[in-house]
């Protein structure tokens, strides 16, 4: 590793720490010429996740685009940005180990509508009224009664 501050390839390191549960490595390090400390941090490299859109178009998978599309189904709901990462980071959990690298938008809708019905049920509702693209009451009706069950209850 190259020390940022006098670019000698040579260091040790001070401290490693798992970090993102699990999923990387943290780790202090000191340049062995100017002792100087820096961080890194170790992640294992995915395959770049490719969405394949309804109209057979494929695109690189973005994160940014689930964000704020959970974000707009959370808002005013008691759901905070930690717990909005953290429902993102299950979606592309599931989603690695659906796929190949390949993934359906419908893959990615019915993976976030999963999530956030488990997480609350108006945030699901909202997502799911922009996703099935609800014409008018009937359709709305429907997924209601199809959450609320025979009985009729929760």
């Amino acid at each position: 590793m190259k020390c940022p501050f006098c670019g000698f390839e040579e260091d040790r390191v001070v401290d490693s720490r798992s970090v993102r549960e699990g999923r990387g490595v943290r780790r202090r390090r000191e340049c062995l010429r100017c002792n100087e400390r820096f961080t890194t941090y170790e992640y294992v490299e995915k395959v770049e996740l490719m969405v394949v859109k309804n109209d057979g178009r494929q695109e690189p998978f973005d994160r940014g685009k689930l964000i704020e599309g959970i974000r707009l189904a959370c808002k005013k709901r008691p759901i905070g940005t930690k717990k909005i990462e953290a429902m993102v980071d299950e979606v592309q959990k599931r989603l690695y180990a659906l796929s190949k690298g390949e993934v359906t938008s419908k893959m990615i809708g019915e993976t976030v509508m999963d999530i956030l019905r488990e997480t609350d049920e108006v945030a699901y509702v909202r997502f799911a009224s922009v996703y099935r693209k609800f014409q008018d009451k009937t359709g709305f009706v429907e997924e209601l009664k199809r959450m609320l069950g025979p009985d009729g209850a929760l």
